[in-house]
């Protein structure tokens, strides 16, 4: 560092990359400090399997990050960041052999719904018409909306819960099952509020941005993100664990992309006692259960559509996922889990040698689980696409304990940073969101509104904030 001008980061995660770049190009003279060897915190990808079989280590596809309103203004192209978006965003399938699916289209995801067409080209097609005004108030600081009306339509849309907004809007299983696998990435139970909200968010951006994926890999999009801030000027210091706030050199402000409990280990002895026990009572949420594969061979999906999505939520029914999605927050691990799938070598050969393939897939447990849901993943994954088992070259595990190794912020495995329920969902970490009690001491992370997702948003805000905008 060179001066008390400077601003400093901790964590070289999207949202601490995002801040950084926002400094950056306020004209401030900024370094990233980043514990490990390789950028990126959730956004990440290695050789976990086989050589030259490339999974993502956390996230894997990224339609907030396509629709990021900070990262779609930042030439990230020029720094190597293509996007793959497949032919189908979502598949779901279901045990009559039919998958219901989403495509890029509203109107022709409604024709393949059948009788419940016209409901989700109702509520879907008024979403996405009224995206431009929405995407300010859910991807922006707590405040007034700047668009209240459409805000105000969109918070009655999504009222309640995501049971309560299956039933009352379709009709069919598989409309249902839909909204079910949409809302279940909240990692909430999905009778609770609001994970209606949820689903209608990530079908909307299906719609909009397109759920795609970088590229090579989720490393790409970290590494065009240090690629740009370096070229204005920033500066990124790998292997370099900070342990406490005291031994960073002097800075006018310290942003820390950070979930409270890591942030408490390095700066805990400067807050005041009511602000520690604000961020100790900070809750996180149940813990999630990775696996990736090196394939053979495609996964041989009884329904072809499968194969034509970069994603497939595997879970059945409403019911179904319903109660797996409960069993985390009892304290059980569902015996039938619901499953987030990937496959993205079936358009993108970069990833893997010729002809073979890679995948990726979680699913909830409670925090700090260790139960082996590989068995139980896989005979989800089997009930839809028999013989899958059969095409695995390699596997790789990574239960909640090892994904809290690999990244702290993600206390007993909780990859969302804390839970986002209405409890937490404005007030993260606390009402005090970026700021802290330590003048010059700042929150960027995941933790903060808005919270989950590769979009970089609450870097963006955070960095706002020490800029006094």
């Amino acid at each position: 560092m060179r001066g008390r001008d400077d601003a400093i980061v901790v964590g070289a995660g999207p949202n601490g990359l995002a801040a950084a770049i926002v400094l950056a190009l306020a004209g401030r003279r900024v370094t990233v400090f980043e514990a490990d060897a390789t950028i990126g915190g959730g956004c990440r990808s290695a050789e976990l399997t086989l050589p030259g079989f490339v999974h993502d280590i956390c996230s894997a596809v990224h339609p907030l990050a396509v629709g990021s309103p900070f990262f779609r203004r930042l030439p990230l192209a020029d720094f190597g960041l293509d996007w793959v978006e497949p032919p189908l965003m979502v598949a779901h399938p279901l045990d009559d052999g039919r998958a219901a699916i989403v495509e890029r289209d509203v109107r022709s995801t409604a024709e393949d719904l059948g009788v419940d067409g016209p409901a989700y080209r109702r509520l879907f097609g008024s979403l996405v018409h009224a995206w431009p005004d929405l995407e300010s108030t859910i991807l922006g600081p707590p405040g007034l909306p700047a668009h209240p009306l459409s805000a105000a339509r969109f918070a009655w849309a999504g009222r309640g819960s995501a049971e309560g907004l299956a039933r009352r809007h379709f009709s069919t299983p598989r409309a249902r099952a839909l909204v079910a696998g949409m809302a279940a990435h909240a990692m909430i139970p999905l009778h609770r509020i609001p994970t209606g909200a949820v689903a209608l968010v990530l079908g909307a951006t299906a719609h909009t941005a397109g759920w795609s994926f970088p590229r090579g890999g989720a490393q790409r999009l970290s590494d065009a993100l240090a690629g740009y801030l370096r070229s204005l000027g920033g500066e990124i210091v790998v292997n370099s664990r900070i342990r406490s706030v005291d031994d960073l050199p002097p800075a006018a402000a310290v942003l820390c992309d950070l979930s409270p409990r890591p942030l408490l280990a390095i700066a805990g002895h400067r807050f005041p006692a009511w602000y520690r026990r604000k961020l100790e009572s900070y809750r996180y949420g149940p813990g999630a259960f990775k696996v990736d594969w090196a394939l053979g061979a495609p996964v041989p999906w009884r329904d072809p559509h499968c194969a034509r999505a970069g994603t497939v939520h595997i879970g059945g029914t409403l019911e179904e996922i319903s109660a797996a999605e409960r069993a985390p927050w009892a304290g059980r691990a569902a015996e039938r889990p619901y499953v987030l799938f990937s496959q993205p070598t079936l358009f993108d050969e970069s990833r893997a040698p010729g002809g073979r393939h890679v995948a990726w897939a979680y699913c909830h447990v409670p925090s700090g689980c260790t139960v082996d849901m590989l068995p139980r993943i896989e005979a989800q994954i089997e009930r839809f696409a028999p013989g899958f088992r059969e095409r695995v070259l390699a596997r790789h595990v990574m239960t909640p304990a090892d994904i809290e190794r690999h990244n702290p912020n993600m206390v007993g495995g909780d990859i969302g940073a804390g839970v986002v329920d209405l409890r937490q969902l404005f007030t993260r970490p606390t009402c005090h969101t970026y700021s802290t009690p330590v003048r010059g001491l700042y929150i960027c992370s995941a933790s903060t509104p808005p919270g989950v997702g590769v979009h970089g948003m609450c870097g963006y805000h955070a960095a706002q904030r020490v800029l006094g905008k």
